[in-house]
């Protein structure tokens, strides 16, 4: 059984997860930003979270652990996450990602041009500096 949990950007769980998949972790600590936690038997096993940028949000950190891979853990957490920002008020989820394009499609994520993006989504630290300009945008609605 997986539990997924909030967690503050600052545990060093989330850090370790992060830092094993190649995402990156020097903004975690903003003001703003809401993680969660997966867990089996008491094991980390992935994470997940967004960051708020008007109505919208910038879904954040999905990954899964080594040992946890190809089970469904990845979509779980980010159905999860997507719906507690539904429940926060959003209304259009935004990514950027430089190898997972694939799977965020598979949730229903298109591709678009930064251009197209709303400003608050190209103000926040990923977009604007940590992510490559090469990394694809994607969007998806959150309306029900």
């Amino acid at each position: 059984m997986i539990d997924i949990e909030p967690i503050w950007g600052t545990d060093p769980a989330l850090k370790a997860l992060l830092d094993g998949a190649g995402l990156p972790t020097d903004d975690l600590e903003g003001v703003g930003r809401i993680f969660f936690i997966a867990a089996e038997n008491g094991s980390v096993c992935g994470s997940g979270g967004f960051e708020p940028a008007g109505r919208d949000i910038l879904l954040r950190s999905i990954a899964v652990a080594p040992g946890y891979q190809g089970r469904g853990i990845g979509k779980r957490i980010a159905l999860d996450v997507l719906e507690q920002a539904r429940r926060f008020g959003a209304t259009q989820a935004y990514l950027l990602t430089t190898s997972a394009a694939p799977f965020f499609e598979r949730l229903g994520f298109v591709q678009i041009d930064r251009a197209d993006a709303p400003e608050a989504i190209l103000r926040t630290r990923q977009a604007a500096s940590i992510c490559p300009s090469s990394a694809v945008l994607m969007v998806k609605d959150l309306g029900s």
